[in-house]
This record gives C-alpha cells, structure tokens and sequence, in this order.
C-alpha cells in the first residue's frame, strides 16, 4: 500500500506561520477532507505536499519515498505518482492545446507511451472516462464549459497512473449541478483506481458527501481529524463547531 503521509509541517512567509506542525495520512482508497476558512493554509499544504513549495522543515513521504530529499530526478517520478487538479479550469489549461494534446502531455514527460496513436487512444479513453467525448480531442479549452474543463483537467492529472490525487478546491467555482458531477466522478475514481485523494474545500456539504474522514486548519493549525461521522456528528474543537453552525441550512423554518 502506497500511503501518503505529512508529519509536523511548518511553512513561513515574511516571518509569518502559515502552516503549523500540521500531520496527516491518506491512504489508497481514501478521501481525506481538508477544510479550513480562506487563508487558513489549505493550498500552501497542497503546494507543500506535491513540492511546489518548499516547506521550512517537516516530512512527507509516499510509500518509503521522501518527498522532501528527492532529487530533480526522483522528484520527477514521484511528481508522477503525486498528481494536482488545481481549482481554476479556466487559468490552469493552456488554451492553444487541444483537450488530446493537454492529456497526452504527461504521458510525454514521463515516457510512459511513445507510441502516438496509442497515446491517442489513451487520451480518448480518459475522456470517456470523466464523462466527455473522444470527439473532444481535438477541440481547445475555450470551446469547454468550466465543468468540462475541469473535467479535462482530472483527465490530464489521471493520464500518469497517480497513486494520489490532489484537489485544490476544484468545484468551488463550479454550479452547483456540475458540482455534483464532478463529485459522482471522484467518487467512482477512487473505487475504481483505488486512489488516495486529498480534497480540500472549504464548502463543508462538499466534504461531507465525498470524504471518508476530515481534517480542520484553522489559521495554519490542524485542530481537529477524524471520521466524517465523529466531525460532523460531534466536533470537539470550537472552530470545527463554528465552521458548521455557518453551514446554511436550506429551511426556511429553521
């Protein structure tokens, strides 16, 4: 089993705590939720954890794999098996490629196809996987609704075969209907792939739909993790309750 596993993370900007000894693991099969108010730490962890941000001092690892100590080279494979859904489809697409070209990209990187038309192929078969066309091949970014987008996006992030998968609020600027799309689809993604999956969000409904157990950041801090169930059914910490008691409740009677 490839575990994903962040011990006692620390991440400073101009003298300032962003992310305080924060610890967790995610293992294959699982969601782990991470939640937390706007400026709570939330994407610097993700941007930690896959090394686009160097953290001050902590461990990651994956597997037996340190995350931290890999050099260029190693961190190219494990970049392979640590793969980000960012949470802008419309910014984090180049849009003078293709929806086949954005998906075959990493087959490219990282060798894993030199065949073109089996690349190809492949490409075809993750968009029917995330619930598109392979007649979309050939069509650029522009011409997706931001749903589709993003839904090319995960197609893009899965090409490599991840053991993990990150997701930096990637729904949040979705409607609500496409939401739920895209929440069915990581929900059958991790059954299917068995893959590990951090999401983070901050919409608590979100979480508690797709995720097997939630972990609480509250001005860099992890405050609280546990099961969806302990979480949302009894939350020990006061943060965790405060985050819950401003979820709108959709009666008017309440």
């Amino acid at each position: 089993m490839t575990t994903l596993r962040v011990e006692n993370l620390v991440k400073s900007f101009g003298g300032r705590h962003v992310v305080r000894d924060v610890s967790f693991s995610v293992a294959p099969g699982e969601v782990l939720g991470l939640v937390g108010e706007s400026g709570s730490g939330k994407s610097t962890v993700a941007r930690c954890v896959t090394r686009l941000t160097r953290p001050d001092s902590g461990r990651i690892t994956l597997g037996d794999r340190d995350v931290l100590a890999a050099s260029r080279r190693d961190l190219r494979a494990l970049r392979r098996d640590l793969q980000m859904v960012f949470q802008d489809p419309y910014s984090s697409l180049n849009p003078r490629m293709t929806a086949g070209a954005l998906i075959e990209e990493g087959m490219l990187v990282h060798g894993l196809e030199p065949d073109r038309s089996a690349r190809r192929a492949r490409a075809a078969a993750l968009l029917e996987t995330v619930g598109l066309s392979p007649a979309d091949l050939d069509r650029h970014p522009r011409s997706f609704s931001g749903g589709q987008r993003q839904r090319i996006a995960i197609a893009r992030a899965l090409a490599v075969e991840p053991k993990v998968l990150i997701c930096d609020e990637v729904v949040s600027s979705l409607d609500v209907s496409v939401q739920a799309q895209v929440l069915n689809l990581f929900r059958d993604l991790r059954e299917r792939l068995d893959l590990a999956i951090l999401f983070i969000a901050h919409d608590l409904a979100v979480v508690h739909y797709l995720c097997d157990r939630v972990a609480v950041l509250d001005q860099g801090e992890l405050v609280e993790i546990g099961t969806r169930e302990e979480i949302y059914g009894s939350p020990r910490h006061p943060y965790t309750r405060s985050l819950l008691d401003a979820v709108p409740v959709p009666d008017p009677s309440a």
